[in-house]
């Protein structure tokens, strides 16, 4: 786990966390306990939120989640560090913690329907093909790495190293930025959760953004 401290109005707690370790859930939430947020902004979409929410939480048992072969391989890569779990235990366990302390929660990526729009604003059907390729030739040879922070970071940049797909990771970091500045203008703590590979970008943008 990383974070990072951000002044507004209030003050910013922005975390990152690999996707999917657990490893990483012990920290958060101690982290979440010694910041006491009054609310918790999460980088995933309205839908996939309500999602998690309505399957997941307080569920005595949990629904099969199907992955992608890239998912299953990343997945599989970041084994190597400590138990893995799907869907994203920092993000169930973040939901978790705010449920159990009355704390609103906020979906600050994009909707699933302005996503798609971004994507195609900026993915080219070339950009695309190369993303494919990309991505195959990661579930056959993972990046090397020596710890999962490096792992996840290098994953991340091995499948998006094209000019439209960094414009796409940037328009969404963009936007996270946005919805997460509008939240710290009228809430004075705010702590928003990130995948480690949006940590560094993000933090950047709110930084330098008055």
């Amino acid at each position: 786990m990383i974070e990072a401290t951000v002044r507004r109005t209030g003050e910013l707690l922005v975390v990152g966390t690999v996707r999917g370790l657990m490893g990483e859930v012990p920290p958060l939430v101690q982290r979440l306990e010694s910041f006491q947020p009054a609310t918790v902004a999460v980088g995933i979409s309205f839908d996939e939120l309500t999602g998690l929410a309505d399957h997941f939480l307080g569920r005595p048992s949990e629904p099969v989640v199907p992955l992608t072969s890239s998912e299953a391989a990343e997945a599989k890569a970041i084994t190597q560090f400590g138990e893995v779990r799907v869907p994203n235990p920092s993000v169930l366990a973040a939901l978790e913690w705010a449920r159990s302390h009355d704390v609103p929660v906020e979906a600050v990526d994009p909707s699933d329907e302005t996503y798609a729009t971004m994507f195609t604003d900026h993915i080219t059907y070339f950009e695309l093909v190369r993303r494919t390729l990309r991505e195959r030739k990661l579930t056959r040879a993972p990046p090397k790495a020596t710890s999962a922070d490096e792992l996840a970071k290098r994953w991340h940049t091995r499948l998006t190293p094209g000019k439209g797909s960094r414009a796409f990771d940037s328009a969404r970091e963009a936007a996270i930025c946005e919805t997460t500045e509008r939240l710290a203008e009228r809430i004075p703590r705010v702590a928003l959760l990130v995948d480690r590979e949006r940590f560094d970008p993000v933090v950047a943008r709110l930084r330098r953004t008055p």
